[in-house]
């Protein structure tokens, strides 16, 4: 019965410690310098931050089988351009044959927005969905998604 008791609380262990890896990542932002023109174009950038021992497939992963991240941005009032996905690193892992490309640390991933001249109100919203698949170097958990608002002035 010890026993029994025993492998309980270790799989309850390592399930607990593989849903806080799956969690680790932390996905932020910013608008401007936290202003925001109209009628002029502005950057936006997004940033995920991948702990150490965990990787993130990249947008283009090379692997018919890796889910990819994808970032999605709306906003009302608010023009939003193309997100660009920085490439990633190759990395060879025990359970794929080829090389996946994956994101590492710190990614950045930049858009523009642009406040049309006409808008009202005196500040804009973006929504950032961030879609990602974490892995270590044996297995990939399930996807998530990060969802984060970013806000600026606009002048």
């Amino acid at each position: 019965m010890k026993s029994f008791v025993f492998a309980a609380i270790l799989l309850t262990s390592l399930l607990g410690f593989a849903a806080l890896r799956t969690e680790a990542q932390t996905v932020t932002g910013s608008l401007g310098n936290g202003s925001v023109a109209r009628g002029k174009p502005a950057r936006g950038t997004i940033e995920m931050t991948i702990p150490g021992g965990l990787h993130v497939n990249s947008n283009r992963p090379s692997s018919e089988y890796a889910i990819p991240t994808v970032v999605t941005l709306s906003g009302t009032g608010v023009r939003i351009g193309n997100v660009i996905y920085p490439r990633g690193k190759n990395r060879k892992f025990q359970f794929s044959e080829n090389p996946i490309n994956v994101y590492e640390g710190r990614v950045k991933f930049p858009f523009t927005v642009m406040v049309p001249a006409n808008v009202r109100g005196n500040s804009v919203r973006v929504r950032v969905s961030v879609r990602y698949q974490a892995c270590t170097d044996e297995v990939c958990y399930p996807p998530k998604t990060k969802t984060v608002t970013l806000t600026a002035r606009v002048s």
